[in-house]
């Protein structure tokens, strides 16, 4: 068998592979949305009652943020697997794991009924979820792209992001349901209902993994007998300097995102004096601005490349967040609404072309672990202590033009990530057997994380 033997997977198994890969970052996203949520709104009673209210929240956002501690072990022990054993069988792992995990936070003990053991059980969960989740994106993406024609490979990667918002919307959905109940048996039980219902999400994910064929690429991989024994190790060897670069990539869609989606809520009750129910009404209409622009930056890229679309859309982030924190300032929805709608097409820019471009990078042999190390390192860099950093900041500036600096400065790495990172050129699908050459810039780069490796 050679790689072209195995590189033209059928339509259908194609169009399958983008299903369970959307479903599977749908799932991921309306678990970290609830997760969010719940830690802005309600965990701080629930959890942490003892603490003054500044206090309980930030030790409630924390816990949000111990779940990207152990997403760096999840994508190790996931992308092993996934470069050894296959994409399917490890998605189909990370996707039961991560489903358990959310359907457990739905059963937790509060601090009320159990103590100390309370928040205990609830760190336990949310590190759990991030363990799953640590190889979850990485090997959907995976899925996608490497089932894809070389010319639709944006495209179609940029739908499975569109799994982003979904899961944003649905989670806000839900939460915005059980926001109607009264305060009292909101917090006897109702903030368990959108934990549970993700078992929904989850039965329907594994259905259709269930039934995929695996990744084209990654047979190829093996009818060349290039599956390495220690993928992590060849992937610090041969492609560390990328890893760095891509984990510095995602900082400004990661920040942008998780405050928008997760910080906002409580900004508005504490700074601006909006209720819960208004900033959700105005998060949700402009979350629908992602699910049409991600698959338009998408198309673009497949037409003018992935890297001009990515860099576009990180000089966006630059000024954006100013021009969204100002318009929050006004308490005016439609004011409001425009700020959200400005900033998602920022990041729809910058975060859509994302599974394309970040995953070519890496040799197929090694591109599980490759994608999913330096993915999750930028999502703890820039998603996990993002609502933590910006509530310090308006607690010392008294203002928001600190977190408008911080999302900028940023963008600014994620620029600079960009114009270093390079796809391979002019070549007719990602090599299997060597990893793909950087450009000049890069190559620099590379040395620069090679030095740091040999004096370390």
């Amino acid at each position: 068998m050679t790689a072209s033997d195995v590189r033209a997977p059928r339509r259908g198994q194609r169009n399958r592979a983008l299903v369970a890969s959307w479903l599977g970052t749908t799932v991921e996203y309306y678990d970290f949305s609830i997760y969010g949520l719940a830690s802005s709104v309600v965990f701080a009673q629930l959890f942490f009652p003892n603490s003054n209210p500044v206090t309980g929240t930030l030790l409630s956002l924390s816990t949000f943020a111990i779940g990207f501690i152990a997403r760096p072990v999840g994508a190790v022990v996931f992308g092993h697997f996934g470069d050894r054993m296959g994409r399917k069988s490890t998605l189909v792992a990370t996707l039961g794991l991560m489903g358990l995990a959310t359907f457990a936070v739905g059963l937790l003990p509060t601090y009320d009924q159990v103590g100390s053991l309370a928040p205990i059980l609830l760190i336990i969960a949310r590190l759990a979820q991030g363990f799953s989740v640590g190889g979850e994106y990485g090997g959907a993406i995976l899925m996608t792209i490497e089932h894809a024609d070389r010319d639709e490979r944006s495209f179609r990667g940029s739908l499975v992001n569109t799994g982003t918002s979904a899961g944003l919307l649905l989670a806000n959905l839900v939460f915005l349901g059980v926001l109607q109940l009264p305060d009292d048996q909101l917090l006897a039980w109702g903030w368990r209902l959108p934990f549970l219902l993700s078992a929904v999400l989850v039965g329907v994910g594994l259905f259709v993994r269930l039934r995929l064929d695996e990744s084209p690429e990654f047979e190829a991989v093996k009818a060349q007998n290039a599956v390495g024994r220690l993928p992590v190790v060849d992937v610090f060897r041969e492609c560390g300097g990328r890893v760095l670069l891509v984990a510095l990539g995602i900082l400004s869609a990661g920040v942008a995102f998780t405050l928008a989606s997760v910080y906002s809520l409580g900004y508005g009750q504490s700074a601006l004096h909006l209720s819960k129910d208004t900033m959700i009404s105005v998060l949700l209409p402009a979350t629908l601005v992602i699910i049409v622009c991600v698959p338009l930056a998408g198309k673009l890229a497949d037409r003018f490349g992935n890297r001009s679309v990515f860099l576009a859309g990180a000089a966006s982030l630059i000024f954006l967040p100013f021009v969204w924190l100002a318009l929050l300032q006004t308490g005016q929805y439609w004011l409001m609404l425009l700020g959200f709608t400005l900033l998602f097409i920022g990041y729809s820019a910058n975060y859509g072309v994302v599974p394309a471009y970040f995953s070519q990078v890496f040799p197929a042999r090694l591109r599980f672990t490759g994608m999913s190390i330096g993915f999750t390192l930028g999502l703890i860099a820039g998603n996990a202590f993002a609502p933590d950093i910006a509530t310090y900041l308006l607690h010392v500036t008294g203002g928001w033009v600190g977190i408008a600096v911080y999302m900028a400065a940023m963008s600014v790495i994620s620029l600079v990530a960009g114009l270093f990172l390079r796809e391979p050129a002019d070549a007719p699908a990602p090599s299997l057997d060597a990893a793909p050459s950087l450009a000049p810039a890069s190559r620099v780069a590379g040395r620069g994380a090679a030095q740091l490796r040999g004096e370390a």
